[in-house]
Formats: C-alpha cells, structure tokens, sequence
C-alpha cells in the first residue's frame, strides 16, 4: 500500500497581509496529480488544515475541491486536526465523510480508534490522534496528568495495538528535537513537548506541527513539512510529499516528491543601484515572493514603491547597516519596558504584516487587554 503524508496546509494564512489562496490551490492541485500519477491508495493529512480556526469561505471552498478532487479518484484521506483547527468544525459530518473514505477524528472522547486497511500483506491500521493539550486528556484519565507527554503517553496506552499487524498513527504534537522556524506557534518553555518513544510500537509516525520536513530518531517518525513557504527562515528548504510504501510487516520505504510553487520565497541583499540593476536581476524570478535587505548607508526615499517597478512581490524591506544595528540593539533594550502592552502587540503586528492595525482591532485588543489585567 502506498499513501502520501502532509501536514500543515494553514489554508487562508496571509503573509505580510499576501493572501496564499491561490498558491495553496495550485499546491493542493499538483499533491492530487502526484497522487494520480504514482497510484496513491491514501492521503493522511496531519492536522493544520486552516490557518484560523473560523476560516474564511474561500478557504473551505479550496479545500472542498481537494477533497472532492482526491474522492473522485478513488484516494482515501486520513484526516486529524492540529492546534489551528476548530475541533468541532473539522469534525463536522465525518460519519458522512467514512463513507466516502474520507476518515476525520472525532473530537476527542477518552479512546482513538483505528481506521482499518487492508491489501495483500494484510491488516493496516491507522490511528488517528489529533492535537491534544493535557486538559483535553484529563477529563477522560484515571491517573495524573501533569504535562503534555504524559497526556500523549495515556492516550496511547489505551490503544489496543495488535504488534503483529502494520500501525500508523497521526499526530499534530511538537517532538523533542525538531527543528523549527519563524511560521509555527510554539509553547514558551517547551510544555508541550513530547518524546519520540512514545510512537515505538508503531511502524509509522505521521507527524505535524513543525514547518520543516525532517526526521525524528528514526527514518518512521516524521514531519512531512508544510508544502509551501510561510517565513522567510524556510527560504532555503525544499517542500516535498513524504511517500510511504508499505509492504509485509517491517518493510517500509520513505520518499520524497519535491513541491514546486508559483512564486518561490527569497531574500536579496546589497546596495540599491546594485540590487536594480538588470545584471542583477535579468534571468531570475522577479516575481518570487521577495525579502530586500538594503546595506546603503543613507535610506532610499520610496525604496520599496520603486523596487516593485521590477520586483511585484516584495513582501518585507528593511536596511541593514552599521545605523540600524546599532539603532536596533538600543530599541531593543530601552524602549521594551516604556510601551504598554497594546504599543508592543501594535508593532509587532505591523512588523509581521507590514500594515498597522485598523482602529477596530485597535478597540478590540484594548479591551482584551484589559480584561486579561483585572483578571
């Protein structure tokens, strides 16, 4: 049996305010003709569907045609939800779903069943475990639970796996040892990490959560990655599908299938004069999503409006000289403690999205605030 592993689509994720619909549609797109062209029996998607977990309709209507294209070939899909997702939402009709091969985990009741697959060799189960956090886990438990790992340890140990037989399981955790980058939300401190001899007793371990595709421990325990670029720290990586080929029990050989997408994510740095002139830039993709560092000394006034007259895409600009570090070690250090909550989470906001907050969300991150101080 062959299937693919992915994680993370993050359908709907804006970068520096840059809808991704249509590069996520066209990825989505070449993942169902790779799944056609190499005769894929299953596709477990693990978890990080949308990026937000009230998503946009545009955003549910790119999946529906990824789903509906994947069902009409006859592609079963493995689906569990990640920290992004609405657990309810995600959930919703999967009883409708099973009978078109398209398997959801439940909201999370106290046990994981598998989905059982069979071929020649026999009896493969998938479990499909979504994203837990320990309070998820307690009301179920008959013991402590005092940490993530020790959540994802109960969960599991009350999975009746048949050893003899082929298991795969589906997770969305953070294990110790990935390597991560700029795009993920990660716990402060590690509490949610868990350890990778938790997934022993299974064959496979298809995991998401983390961006960058990687092994953990062994060749079995992975993260597929994201299929596209959402920082410019996966610049230089390579998105790929994970294949897996599953034979008798113990034979298993990963792959990879590289992902090519409409406008690639890079950085540029130099001197203005340099970075526009056309030995610069003739035969390169000028409308790759684009990071330019300037190393001028003096800033170019409208440098940014300028350099779209070559580079369309240009979604960060910022200098990079002897000024600014020392500019930035200064801010860096005195002026943290002289804003309020609401002027640190303003610039943040606009140094992520290169826009400022509106005065509604203004409003609305006031009053958050707030609340959270009397509480």
């Amino acid at each position: 049996m062959k299937l693919f592993h992915i994680s993370d689509l993050h359908i709907g994720i804006k970068i520096y305010g840059m809808s991704q619909l249509d590069e996520q549609r066209h990825i989505l797109d070449t993942i169902v003709k790779n799944a056609v062209d190499e005769k894929i029996d299953g596709i477990i998607l693990a978890g990080d569907i949308y990026d937000k977990q009230v998503p946009p309709a545009e955003a549910v209507a790119v999946f529906d045609g990824f789903l509906t294209a994947l069902s009409n070939h006859g592609i079963s899909v493995f689906i569990i939800y990640g920290n992004h997702d609405s657990k309810e939402r995600i959930a919703y009709a999967s009883g409708i779903m099973n009978k078109h091969n398209i398997y959801i985990s439940p909201v999370y009741n106290g046990t994981v069943e598998p989905v059982t697959l069979s071929d020649e060799y026999g009896d493969i189960n998938i479990y499909l475990l979504p994203f837990l956090k320990p309070q998820y886990v307690r009301a179920f438990a008959d013991e402590e639970i005092p940490d993530c790992n020790s959540a994802i340890e109960y969960v599991i140990s009350k999975m009746d796996i048949d050893k003899s037989k082929r298991n795969i399981i589906a997770a969305h955790q953070f294990v110790t040892g990935a390597v991560t980058s700029e795009s993920e939300e990660l716990s402060v401190g590690g509490t949610d990490n868990i350890s990778a001899g938790l997934f022993a007793d299974f064959d496979y371990a298809a995991l998401g959560h983390i961006h960058r595709p990687q092994k953990i421990s062994s060749e079995f325990i992975r993260y597929s990655g994201t299929p596209l670029k959402y920082s410019f720290s996966e610049e230089n990586d390579q998105k790929t599908i994970t294949v897996i080929d599953l034979k008798e029990k113990g034979d298993i050989k990963i792959s990879q299938i590289p992902l090519t997408p409409i406008h690639d994510m890079r950085t540029i740095q130099g001197k203005y004069d340099e970075l526009m002139s056309r030995n610069f830039y003739s035969g390169t993709r000028t409308d790759d999503y684009i990071r330019v560092i300037l190393t001028d000394d003096t800033e170019i006034p409208y440098a940014a409006e300028k350099m779209r007259g070559v580079y369309q895409n240009i979604l960060e600009l910022r200098y990079d000289n002897a000024r600014t570090r020392n500019a930035n070690t200064v801010e860096a250090l005195e002026n943290v403690d002289k804003k309020s909550p609401l002027e640190l989470f303003s610039d943040f906001y606009e140094k992520q999205n290169a826009m400022k907050l509106s005065d509604v969300e203004i409003a609305v991150m006031a009053s958050l605030i707030s609340r959270i101080e009397e509480e």
